[in-house]
Parts: structure tokens; sequence; C-alpha cells
């Protein structure tokens, strides 16, 4: 008995083939919308991750190039461990030898006999060397374990630098061919990086600044960040408190996760139990995942923002920082606070500040870190795990009051994470 197939109904037929690749379609195209808009930043627009090789000369089987990675985002760094940078060969090629990094992989170099290249992967992985590292192994700008730092808090190590000497490439500008499918994790994930452009090959200034002599090729490759992809759920909330109101609100339940959640088992510890320290010493050095606190919010990051006192012409903010997470010290962290009076910030006592003024002509967004061998780490869940400081401004007669919950911040960001902040419904008002 012949089965026929009927053109309508099918699931293999050519009209649900169709329908099926339009599902398929539209699902990719409404995942990429929403990876493209979360990956753009309100508060830093233009922020990004550019990553430039520069050909400085050529070999006889290909060339040598400096790449340095860029950090022009203003409040987000790469903290330890530091970043790790990957790509795809178009070609066959090899790493010969590295300065100021190295590939994690060598890979299968059997091929080759006599000079063993330091890299035979098609898709290698390079890391920064630690700092330390012998002179006649470094370049300017490497060797800080992959650590870079934001463009507002010290710019002048906001970039990473790293040399190869590549093999069995193109000799010439028309015969390189550009990497593909380039990754940046710091260390996981949250970067999506772009396919490689050329552009006008960088110039560069000798010592004495007198010459300057051109690269042989250059081409960038730009890279944006994205909370969503960074991880599965917040890291950080807002909690609140004011002098006129006995109420504190704590940060929303289950913000950044659930103590009994069957997805995550084991991953909090309570503070008085008598395990912690072997908990924490088994979670493992090379292990980045958080091990926090058992908390009704279940952050890593807590920030309080408590009205302090009222005076005359001016009021009193302390804002507080926790870390409740046992397995990280937050080196060179910041924090980004939305608030309208900071067009009339009088000082900060304890923290540094800039304004970033996102909106131009708008002054309403600072930013915060701490104060060199001072606060500027933020040591791991514990007595010694909180930072603080007090923040006075002066009051504008035509803005100011501490009704519907005026005096809190409307946006806060932890190492350019969004924080999660209680509902507005919530916020202690003024009692009349």
């Amino acid at each position: 008995m012949q089965i026929g197939h009927n053109k309508m109904g099918s699931f293999g037929s050519p009209s649900s083939s169709g329908l099926n690749r339009s599902i398929l379609i539209a699902f990719l195209i409404s995942w990429t919308l929403l990876v493209s808009l979360d990956a753009y930043d309100a508060l830093d627009p233009n922020g990004n991750i550019t990553i430039k090789w520069d050909i400085i000369s050529w070999t006889p089987d290909g060339y040598v190039a400096v790449v340095t990675i860029f950090n022009f985002q203003q409040y987000r760094h790469i903290q330890s461990p530091g970043w790790s940078l990957g790509w795809t060969w178009a070609k066959k090629e090899v790493i010969w030898s590295m300065v100021g990094g190295q590939a994690t992989e060598q890979g299968d170099c059997s091929r080759y006999k006599g000079n063993i290249p330091h890299c035979c992967k098609k898709d290698p992985t390079i890391v920064d060397l630690l700092p330390g590292t012998p002179y006649n192994q470094q370049i300017a700008n490497c060797c800080k374990g992959g650590v870079i730092s934001s463009w507002v808090q010290d710019p002048t190590n906001a970039a990473s630098s790293f040399q190869l000497s590549v093999g069995a490439a193109g000799t010439t500008n028309k015969t390189v061919k550009l990497p593909k499918n380039l990754t940046l994790k710091t260390p996981g994930p949250g970067y999506t990086c772009g396919p490689a452009k050329i552009v006008r090959p960088t110039t560069f200034f000798t010592q004495d600044k007198r010459r300057t002599t051109q690269a042989m090729m250059t081409w960038n490759v730009m890279c944006t960040y994205s909370q969503f992809l960074a991880r599965d759920s917040p890291s950080c909330c807002v909690s609140l408190s004011s002098f006129y109101n006995e109420v504190v609100v704590p940060c929303p339940t289950c913000a950044c996760g659930c103590q009994h959640s069957a997805a995550r088992p084991g991953s909090c510890v309570e503070e008085d139990s008598p395990y912690l320290a072997s908990v924490v010493s088994g979670s493992g050095r090379k292990n980045y995942d958080p091990l926090v606190q058992c908390t009704s919010h279940m952050c890593p990051i807590r920030v309080h923002w408590h009205v302090k006192l009222n005076y005359k012409e001016y009021w009193r903010v302390k804002v507080t920082i926790t870390n409740f997470n046992y397995n990280m010290n937050y080196t060179q962290w910041n924090l980004v606070v939305q608030h309208p009076n900071f067009d009339n910030l009088t000082e900060i006592f304890s923290f540094n500040y800039k304004s970033l003024n996102p909106y131009a002509s708008i002054n309403d967004t600072a930013m915060l870190w701490g104060v060199q061998f001072y606060n500027d780490e933020l040591m791991q869940a514990g007595p010694d795990g909180n930072v603080q400081s007090d923040v006075l401004f002066q009051k504008d007669a035509s803005t100011f009051t501490f009704d519907k919950g005026w005096a809190f911040p409307r946006r806060v960001y932890f190492n350019g994470d969004n924080c999660v902040m209680p509902p507005p419904d919530a916020y202690p008002w003024l009692s009349r």
C-alpha cells in the first residue's frame, strides 16, 4: 500500500518546513535584538572595548603584530583573574613566539621539526602575563595579570598589550587574512565582539617626538558588554533607610536568587555556620562563581543608601557597600549612582568622585570609587567586607524634598552591573 503525503499537513512538508524556518528566523532576530538592546548602556552610551591589531613588520612567512585591548568604558573594568582573548585563524597560521602574553595551549605542532611554534591551535586563547615577568618578556602595557582599569578610574592603565610573531600567514597587505570569531572573556562571558575591520594604519612617535613611524596594516575589533549575557541573575541589590522613618527597606526578596532554589543547591552558606572556614577554603582558588552568605536577597553585593541628616542648607547621606561573597575580593570597585541632587554635590568624605554627565547638560549621575591604599579593595564577606562614605548635598529650593522618596537614588550600578532596586511604593516616606 502506497502512503501519500499531505502537502499541507505533514510536518516534513515544504509548507511546514518553511513555517519552521520562519519561526526559527523570528526567534533569532528577537534574540539578537534583545542582546543588542541590553548591550546599550544609557549611562555610558559610547562605552566599548576596542581590540587593535598593528602589523609592525613582515617576516619571511608572516608578520609581527602588537595587539592592544583598549577599555573605553567609563566605569566597567576587568578585574582579576583578568581577560582572555580568543579567535579562529582564517588559514593555517601559527604563533611562533609571543612577548607580553601567552597562549593557554600549544596544540598539535607535530608537523614542525627543529623550531617548534609557541602555539599551533586553529583557535588559540591568549592571556596576559603576571606581574614580575622578566623584562625581556615584556612590552608596554603588559603583564598585569589581565587586569584593565576603567577609563575614568585610571586611564593610564585602561589598556593591555601583547606582541606575537605569526607564521604560515600572508606577507603583504593583500595576502594577510584577518582572524575571525574573536571572543573576549573577563573571565566569563558578557562581551560580544564584531568582525575585524581594516582601518587607517596606526602611527607611532619615537621617544624624542621628532619622527613618526607607521604600522604596515591595522585592523580593529569592537566588543560591547551585556549583563544579560554575563550572568543569569543580577549581582547586586539596593536597600534604603532614613532618619525620618523607622522603616528599613531591605533588598527585594530573591533579588539575585532564592536560598532553596532547586537549580542552585548549596549556593549559600550561613554566616554562623561551624563549617564556614572549610566551605570557603574548599571552594577553590580558581572558582569565581559567587559563594554568598545566606540572605533573603542572595546577592553578592548590597548597596545601602541611608538619608542620615538634615541641615538648613544641606542634607547628608551615608552610602555603605557590603560584600556577601566569600569567593571574591573586589579590587578597584566602583559605584555609579543616579540622583538629581548630584548637580549640587558639596563633598564626598571617603570615596573618589567624578560626574559622568551621560545626558550632556543634565548632571545627575556620579561615579564613586575607593581611595587608593585606603578602601579601594572591598574585602570578601565578613567583618571587613564593607566600605562606606558620607555624601553631603546642598539643597536646591526649587527641587529639594524628602517627600515621595525623592531623596533616594533612581539607579545604582556596582562594577558596571545594574543593581535591583526596591519597588518605589516601598520607599521610606516622610511621615505627616
